[in-house]
């Protein structure tokens, strides 16, 4: 089995640029499920229901969020109808939403995407380490194939995870920095890593931001208001070939699509 995990999707940019190659690269790389991190994916910040409908019509089989799920007021009904947009698991519990979901691959497989946020930096209602065993265990009752994103900002948060879930998780996959990592790795127990995914956006500039906006904000600290830029654009994932009666991965591959 292969899974495409694309990284954060960053404004129109970023989307026009999954809606245009998630279709080429799940026929040139037999992909069987597709999940995408698509916090970003409305003007740089926060996500619709009607951008999510996109993402899943071009070819998503599932979504991620992360820290910005909430930035569009919008979202909430959604979540608690969806069952392939899914939000970090350690959020509070009162909000909308689900932090796991089971979706079917192309030949019906059911593969599990858990999302969750990291501690450091992000400050969510709840520790990570306090849902994660329970999260993949309960989808382990339904499938092998585990995916887990972890939404994180510190480095070392993202490798523990990996590492304390080596060969429960099919894969343990990075988001939040948008600066693909350079770690894709297959640890000893069958869990594929990457400390972060990458963007899928415009990298003529910092993460996704117009870089004149984001060096006047960090040199005088004056609020700014951010807009996404327009260059550079380019689709960033990882391809992760596992077995879908063991859930045990057996490569990931990085990927890094110009676009257009």
């Amino acid at each position: 089995m292969r899974i495409l995990f694309v990284g954060d999707v960053v404004g129109r940019p970023g989307r026009d640029a999954f809606e245009a190659l998630v279709p080429r690269l799940r026929h040139e790389h037999d992909v069987d499920a597709c999940v995408v991190n698509g916090e970003n994916v409305a003007d740089g910040v926060g996500i619709t229901p009607r951008l999510a409908e996109r993402l899943l019509a071009a070819g998503a089989d599932a979504i991620t969020l992360g820290n910005h799920t909430w930035r569009r007021p919008e979202i909430a009904g959604y979540l608690n109808g969806s069952g392939s947009v899914v939000r970090p698991a350690n959020m509070a519990a009162t909000m909308p939403g689900r932090g796991l979901a089971i979706v079917p691959a192309a030949d019906g497989t059911p593969v599990a995407v858990v999302n969750v946020l990291g501690n450091l930096y992000l400050e969510p209602a709840h520790s990570m380490w306090e849902l994660i065993d329970g999260l993949v265990d309960e989808a382990r009752q339904t499938t092998p194939v585990v995916l887990v994103d972890v939404h994180a900002a510190a480095t070392r948060e993202k490798v523990a995870l990996a590492t304390w879930l080596d060969g429960r998780a099919t894969a343990v996959l990075g988001t939040h920095t948008h600066v693909q990592t350079s770690d894709a790795r297959v640890l000893p127990g069958g869990t594929a890593a990457i400390t972060d995914v990458g963007m899928t956006g415009p990298h003529d500039s910092v993460i996704g931001v117009r870089s004149e906006l984001a060096i006047q904000r960090m040199r005088t600290g004056a609020p700014v208001r951010f807009e996404t830029a327009s260059g550079g654009v380019r689709l960033e994932a990882v391809l992760v070939t596992c077995d879908a009666t063991s859930g045990r991965a057996q490569a990931i591959e990085t990927l890094r699509v110009p676009w257009p």
